[in-house]
């Protein structure tokens, strides 16, 4: 019966119809808000957790802090230049960990059975998945992002033409989709591995901390698989490179760096094609 219940919500003509993505925010929307009423009810645990989660998030900056007390530059970057790559880098994975940081737990699911429940409900499954046990405390890390980003941009030496100014909002929400994008095809990967929360963790998590850094500092190996097999570079080093003045280690065209969109989008949709091939791959446990 589960078996049968996956292919069926797998390829449901409702899911091709350009109402499909309308279906599936409303039904995030309710259960992220069910999440939030719950979460609410208990207002002063709320607010220590999602300041526990603000103050743990902020000792790595505070971290790259202290190791500027002994250094001037990293790889040829200042204090000033490092915290824009580390603002951007958080905020952006802070919302996509905000929006879709329960796909990590799918492998949960998967083994005990208990994605079956999600498959009998009559509301798109990836929306259940995402929203499920929506935790608003990691606010903390978002917020912890837009601060580090908010002191580093009057102290960097950019020129704020009206390129710029727009290309650091686009950079930002670019970021986070490419991000969403990455927890949706990791959580897709644990249908066939079972239990791959770590793997996916390295690249999402291990990801953003990497991007905190210049890339001058990385081997031009993992910059070309960061750039062309995950394409983490989009999501803040190439377009933050544009606004410093900085050249590309790897010496790609200038428009590249305004590529953050378009390869947002690419990443959705393969993402998206994973998922569903996942979905339809799903046999329950048997039991």
């Amino acid at each position: 019966m589960a078996e049968s219940a996956a292919r069926t919500r797998a390829t449901p003509a409702a899911e091709r119809t350009p109402g499909a993505v309308a279906e599936s925010v409303r039904a995030y929307r309710l259960v992220v808000g069910m999440w939030m009423r719950s979460t609410m009810a208990y207002r002063a645990s709320f607010v220590m957790t999602a300041l526990g989660n603000l103050a743990a998030t902020a000792l790595d900056f505070v971290t790259i802090v202290l190791m500027f007390s002994h250094i001037h530059a990293l790889g040829g970057f200042t204090l000033p230049e490092i915290a824009l790559l580390y603002g951007t880098a958080s905020t952006s994975f802070g919302l996509a960990d905000l929006l879709a940081g329960s796909l990590d737990r799918l492998g949960e699911r998967v083994r005990d059975g208990t994605f079956d429940t999600l498959l009998l409900r009559p509301a798109p499954v990836l929306a259940q998945v995402a929203a499920d046990r929506f935790a608003l405390r990691r606010l903390g890390r978002v917020t912890q992002g837009v601060l580090v980003l908010g002191w580093s941009l009057p102290r960097v030496d950019v020129h704020w033409t009206v390129v710029n100014v727009a290309l650091l909002p686009v950079t930002l929400l670019a970021g986070a989709a490419i991000f969403c994008a990455v927890f949706v095809a990791g959580g897709a990967f644990q249908f066939w591995a079972g239990d791959a929360a770590q793997v996916q963790n390295s690249v999402t998590y291990g990801g953003a901390t990497l991007l905190q850094y210049p890339p001058g500092i990385f081997s031009r190996e993992l910059l070309r698989g960061v750039t062309f097999v995950v394409p983490l570079a989009f999501v803040n080093w190439l377009p933050c490179l544009r606004m410093l003045g900085r050249p590309d280690p790897l010496g790609l065209p200038g428009w590249v760096d305004f590529a953050g969109v378009p390869v947002a989008l690419l990443c959705c949709a393969l993402a998206g094609v994973v998922w569903r091939a996942g979905v339809r791959s799903y046999r329950s446990t048997g039991s």
